[in-house]
C-alpha cells in the first residue's frame, strides 16, 4: 500500500511540474519573449535551453537574470541589446520571474 501511495504521490508531483511547465510557456508566448527566444534554438537572443546551461548551479541566477530582464541588458549574449521587460512594459515583474525561474529549469 505504502509502494501505492508513493507511486501516486510522484505522478501527482509529475503532472503538476509538466502543468507548471505549459503554464510558463504560455506565460512567455503571452508576455512576447518567445517573439527573440525559443526554448531550443537560437532566435534574435539566446535559446532558452542554452541560458539554462550557463547559468546552471548559479544560486543567484534567478535574481540576476530578472534584474537583467527588468531593466534590460547589453553584451551578455552578443551585439543585440535585450530591451526593459523584453520590450513589453506591461510585463509585471512577478511574472518575468517566474518565466526566468522555468527558463533554469530547461535542460
Amino acid at each position: 500500500m505504502k509502494a501505492i501511495l508513493g507511486i501516486a504521490a510522484a505522478a501527482a508531483l509529475l503532472v503538476a511540474g509538466q502543468a507548471s511547465a505549459a503554464d510558463e510557456t504560455a506565460l512567455a508566448q503571452k508576455s512576447g519573449c518567445m517573439a527573440c527566444h525559443q526554448v531550443a534554438i537560437k532566435v534574435v537572443g539566446p535559446a532558452y535551453k542554452d541560458v539554462a546551461k550557463k547559468y546552471a548551479g548559479d544560486a543567484g541566477a534567478v535574481d540576476r537574470l530578472t534584474k537583467h530582464v527588468i531593466a534590460g541588458s547589453k553584451d551578455v549574449w552578443g551585439p543585440v541589446p535585450m530591451p526593459p521587460k523584453g520590450g513589453n512594459a506591461s510585463v509585471k515583474d512577478g511574472d518575468i520571474k517566474k518565466i526566468v525561474a522555468w527558463v533554469l529549469t530547461l535542460k
